[in-house]
């Protein structure tokens, strides 16, 4: 399943401010952040706020905010927003259709479909932001333990991580 430019700007935009649902960032902001166009996201944007799940702040600093509840909100719903997710499913057609083999590999396709419409319909807004965060705490661990730079290397403890003579 390939999705539109317009659906992963809106995927990029609704997980950058349920990030932080009390900070307003601009849409120039968000844009800049993923080399996006802001034209393009400015429109999107405007979807997202009629289906609730941003709010603008104007004035001074102004800008949007996440409004909608990340514990509730899947992947799905803000790609069904600006995707026709339900017409790739069984929609695939063709002369190859009346033979056994393009029957075959139709139901194998549309079976993805399903799995995939399934899997962004099971994973929130927040689950994806808790797994973010759990990368990166691991990558940060794992620079620790390596002695990257983050942190520096452990101190030896005997008997322990101590390197033996050679």
């Amino acid at each position: 399943m390939k999705l539109q430019k317009a659906t992963l700007f809106a995927l990029y935009a609704v997980l950058e401010l349920a990030r932080d649902p009390e900070r307003q960032i601009s849409a120039t902001e968000i844009a800049e952040s993923y080399a996006i166009s802001a034209n393009h996201l400015a429109k999107v944007m405007r979807d997202l706020g009629r289906a609730g799940l941003v709010e603008a702040v104007r004035g001074a600093g102004g800008g949007y905010r996440f409004s909608g509840n990340a514990k509730r909100t899947s992947l799905y719903d803000v790609i069904i927003l600006f995707d026709d997710v339900i017409g790739a499913q069984g929609g695939r057609s063709g002369p190859s259709d009346d033979t056994d083999v393009g029957r075959a590999l139709a139901r194998v396709l549309n079976e993805i479909d399903e799995i995939t419409i399934a899997t962004f319909k099971s994973i929130t807004l927040a689950t994806l932001l808790k797994t973010m965060r759990w990368h990166e705490e691991r990558s940060g661990n794992a620079a620790a333990r390596t002695g990257g730079p983050e942190q520096p290397p452990a101190p030896a403890i005997p008997g322990v991580n101590e390197r033996s003579p050679e």
